[in-house]
């Protein structure tokens, strides 16, 4: 390939604007593949997380045991969270003594849902931003395009020389603009629309475990005397 052609050569005598445009795709690019890398760690953790802690806690061992086991945990998360909130409060009613068991159970449900949202928002976080970059990065990969082109007409005027020479250097620094907006935009896209099916079974799964909890406090609750 001709030196004048080349790929760095393209990008060093493109125009501020134009090189701006890349700087930002490349920057969106990055950003995308560091959320992509977090992202996934994160949830096969939680994933592998619920998987040992169901295991536990249909083994038909104490809950009480199992929540001390947990609350020593230092960054307790997932379904783990939103056991040991869901316990905490159970004690609390059952110490507490002055509420009816479905008082109890709504305020124990109630923090187990407190928990749940906070776990899903951990989930969540950084997912927007994969959204953003894979719907925008093509329009701004087309917007530096466009200028690219227009340059590159710009230019052919003032030359009076409309030869594939001339014209080829202007049009190729242009496309890449729209390439660049395809390489950040597709993986984003792609990962964003992973996560969020993984993320959604996530959420069923916190949701049936809720209600599995619920029932074994609400059945204990019902079987104690009041106080």
């Amino acid at each position: 390939m001709p030196s004048d052609m080349s790929f760095t050569h393209l990008i060093a005598s493109a125009s501020l604007f134009a090189q701006l445009v890349l700087v930002a795709l490349m920057l969106g690019s990055v950003l995308s593949w560091a959320l992509i890398f977090s992202k996934r760690g994160l949830l096969r953790r939680l994933d592998d997380d619920a998987n040992a802690f169901d295991e536990q806690f249909w083994s038909g061992g104490n809950l009480a045991d199992l929540h001390e086991q947990t609350r020593r945990e230092e960054d307790l998360q997932g379904i783990a969270a939103i056991f040991n909130a869901g316990y905490e409060e159970y004690t609390r009613q059952q110490t507490g003594g002055r509420l009816d068991p479905d008082d109890a159970v709504a305020a124990i449900q109630r923090q187990m849902r407190v928990a749940q949202v906070r776990e899903m928002e951990r989930a969540e976080n950084g997912l927007s931003m994969l959204a953003t970059i894979g719907s925008v990065s093509p329009y701004v990969g087309l917007l530096g395009t466009v200028w690219g082109i227009m340059n590159a007409f710009i230019g052919i005027g003032q030359m009076q020389n409309a030869s594939l020479a001339a014209v080829a250097p202007g049009i190729a620094e242009a496309l890449i603009a729209t390439a660049m907006g395809l390489i950040a935009a597709i993986p984003a896209y792609i990962a964003y629309n992973t996560f969020s099916r993984s993320i959604e079974r996530l959420e069923n799964r916190f949701a049936t475990f809720s209600d599995e909890m619920i029932g074994i406090v609400e059945r204990s609750l019902r079987s104690s005397p009041r106080g």
